[in-house]
């Protein structure tokens, strides 16, 4: 499999020696490790905060590949789906997946060993388990008030 994210030419763990802050725009997109995760519906308890993932996935998300099937438009079909930079990633952080690598980077933790930028392979997402490929069930077939009963526990 092909690495849709152009991470050729980057700088040697360049995310170890860079805030989010000061990384160029193909720096930060090359943080993304294709898991999926944040393209899942999320449930959020209003008491305490919590969020939980669900399987049920946004329409947009291929879930063969883990990406999005309109990612250059999909503002057209989900005008709510987040942009995620360094300017909103405080307000953004608490529902981002607990293997993402701008949630992890964000609260100074390392990236994982799977993750592209030091494995060197798109797939090792997959091949270690943690990308939603195969688990998700459109947002079409599950009406919002069944999603609870798709609740999954994290990390996958």
């Amino acid at each position: 499999m092909s690495d849709p994210i152009d991470r050729n030419g980057l700088g040697k763990r360049f995310w170890e020696m860079k805030p989010l802050t000061k990384m160029s725009q193909k720096e930060w997109e090359a943080l993304c490790d294709g898991c999926g995760k944040c393209c899942l519906n999320k449930l959020e308890d209003a008491d305490t905060g919590e969020v939980a993932l669900t399987r049920v996935a946004c329409r947009l998300l291929d879930d063969s590949t883990c990406r999005c099937a309109q990612y250059e438009i999909r503002h057209q079909f989900i005008p709510e789906c987040i942009v995620l930079s360094p300017d909103n990633i405080d307000t953004h952080a608490y529902w981002m997946p607990k293997t993402c690598a701008y949630r992890l980077l964000w609260e100074g933790k390392p990236l994982y060993d799977w993750h592209p930028l030091i494995s060197g392979r798109a797939e090792t997402v997959h091949d270690a388990g943690v990308s939603v490929q195969g688990m998700t069930v459109s947002e079409w077939e599950i009406s919002e008030d069944e999603w609870e009963d798709h609740i999954i526990e994290e990390p996958l």
